[in-house]
């Protein structure tokens, strides 16, 4: 591959993640850049699976992209990665850093739900999908950017989960317009709640109930990834800064009573901000 090509593939990665992630393309920019580009490889291929459920209107044609990344990454497609830009980067941050390619499938195979629309059973089914998910972002992020300690693992699973339950909380308004439910089972039967109700999209005290033991459990899982991370190598904390986010957020939810089935979107300067700050600080969880 050129030099120029490479570059090409680069600069459609960052694109791809500036457009439709922009919380971790924005928490790139304050990693070195030896390791920006490949962190950005990581979080384009994220971008390119889990937004397959929005090109696609039935499950057929999503199962097929799905599979083709796993035989792109398991090395069963043959050519195909060289037309593909996120591909190729992607198959040279794992050759150069040596990552783990069963986590990427896994996180491939987890997203098979996505593009059906039963309901998230339990939170146990939860926090598997979103440890095999966003936690292993955390996890291959921290594998480009740090040497490996023992409890990496363990803290990129507590970190996935508590960044995963505030966005299925900012996601609800657009999967209940889907019918689509990621808030599991027994905690709206805790709370007495249906999916129909769910799906109305109206707010009710027993609806905020349910948001509110969502945040409740995001807020254990983010202080436990920080208790982990004061005893982790200081090189892994930058991985770390997106948890700034979560810590805002649940902040400002604190503050104020929202309608969950209103979009509450946050604005690109503020989360420069809080990414900036909590970098400056090194306090990726501070209040």
């Amino acid at each position: 591959m050129s030099e120029a090509s490479a570059n090409s593939d680069a600069a459609f990665c960052a694109s791809l993640v500036r457009e439709h992630d922009f919380d971790r393309y924005a928490s790139t920019l304050f990693m070195a850049p030896e390791h920006r580009r490949a962190l950005l490889s990581l979080y384009a291929f994220n971008v390119e699976v889990s937004r397959i459920r929005d090109l696609v209107s039935q499950p057929l044609p999503g199962e097929v992209r799905l599979q083709w990344w796993h035989d792109t990454l398991t090395g069963h497609e043959h050519g195909g990665a060289e037309g593909n830009p996120v591909a190729a980067e992607l198959l040279l941050t794992v050759q150069r850093f040596a990552l783990p390619v069963e986590r990427l499938t896994r996180l491939i195979d987890e997203h098979q739900f996505d593009l059906y629309n039963d309901p998230m059973p339990t939170m146990a089914a939860l926090d598997g999908y979103l440890g095999d998910t966003r936690g292993a972002l955390f996890a291959l992020a921290a594998q480009i950017i740090a040497p490996p300690f023992a409890e990496a693992d363990h803290l990129a699973h507590h970190a996935g989960i508590a960044q995963g339950l505030l966005q299925v909380i900012a996601s609800l308004p657009r999967d209940a317009a889907h019918r689509q439910l990621y808030v599991p089972l027994d905690l709206l039967a805790r709370h007495g709640v249906s999916q129909e109700e769910m799906f109305a999209g109206k707010a009710s005290s027993a609806i905020q109930d349910v948001i509110m033991d969502l945040r409740g459990q995001a807020r254990q899982h983010l202080d436990h990834t920080l208790e982990l991370a004061r005893q982790a190598q200081p090189a892994v904390r930058p991985v770390l800064l997106p948890l700034a986010l979560v810590r805002r957020d649940l902040a400002r939810a604190d503050r104020r009573t929202d309608d969950p089935f209103q979009l509450q979107p946050r604005s690109r300067l503020a989360t420069l901000w809080t990414l900036w700050r909590a970098a400056r600080t090194a306090s990726f969880g501070a209040r």
